[in-house]
């Protein structure tokens, strides 16, 4: 696909540029009106995110952007992943950007993708909320296209009962509660850091119940409880869980696996744009 002069996010791709540009842009300001053409090259191995928005990027300063490698897919080092056309200013004030997208995006992509392969099937491996502000968006899509899930978006996706909200309400009332307010269409998950409070939230209805802070041994456990209660339960493992030894959590039982260190973690991948003057 060639992306042009429309972009189907301008509106909010305009937030990141107005921060970019600044006020005074003599950097590309003294660089000659000049057609002038472009690649970025992925400088490792990863799995790719960023794509569209980097074509979105030069779309809103007019250049061309034309996909030689598509969101989602694996990349070498050497791959060709854009070829650009525009004019030389236009083409320098969209590096960066571009650049900034492709590289935190496949980042966590490629982050997500070694996790998932590590977990049996069937096993989710899911985001938190732990994301840059004003770029959660961005960061839960790397992750649904490394392969993972993308967990809540924000507090009205789910009602998410956790320890703070136990140390003042209590199991019971924190459950009762959530059930009373809550829509039908949501879904109640409580925090438990031990095996009898998983039990106790299995009782009192819970649709979800999230392991936190437990060594896969007493989440084995707790996972054979719960599901003798309600087979229909979700599992959930959570904090403390890394690249390293989410292998051992997923072999647990549980159902899904979420980790902040999808996003806290994540090395960007090195991509660079190489320019020259079209004659």
């Amino acid at each position: 696909m060639i992306y042009g002069v429309e972009s189907m996010y301008a509106f909010e791709i305009e937030r990141f540029v107005r921060e970019d540009l600044g006020e005074d842009d003599d950097s590309t300001g003294i660089v000659p009106e000049v057609p002038a053409s472009a690649r970025i090259v992925c400088k490792e191995d990863g799995v790719l995110a960023g794509v569209e928005e980097a074509c979105e990027v030069f779309g809103y300063f007019h250049a061309i952007a034309e996909k030689r490698r598509a969101d989602g897919q694996k990349a070498r080092a050497g791959d060709i992943v854009l070829e650009i056309r525009g004019a030389a200013p236009d083409v320098l004030r969209a590096e960066r950007l571009a650049l900034n997208f492709l590289g935190r995006m496949s980042g966590i992509a490629t982050l997500t993708a070694k996790c998932v392969a590590q977990v049996p099937g069937g096993v989710r491996v899911a985001a938190t909320r732990k994301t840059t502000p004003g770029f959660r968006k961005f960061e839960k899509k790397a992750v649904k296209l490394g392969g993972g899930d993308a967990h809540r978006y924000d507090l009205s996706s789910a009602v998410m009962i956790k320890d703070n909200h136990i140390a003042v309400m209590g199991i019971d009332g924190a459950i009762t509660a959530a059930k009373k307010a809550a829509s039908f269409t949501k879904k109640v998950e409580i925090e438990v850091e031990s095996v009898g409070d998983a039990v106790l939230a299995a009782e009192l209805g819970a649709d979800i119940i999230m392991f936190d802070n437990m060594k896969p041994n007493a989440i084995a456990k707790g996972v054979k409880k719960v599901k003798g209660i309600n087979a229909g339960i979700i599992i959930e493992a959570s904090g403390g869980i890394t690249v390293d030894n989410i292998g051992e959590y997923g072999r647990t039982g549980v159902d899904v696996i979420s980790l902040g260190a999808l996003t806290r973690d994540a090395r960007w991948l090195d991509f660079s744009l190489d320019m020259k003057v079209i004659k």
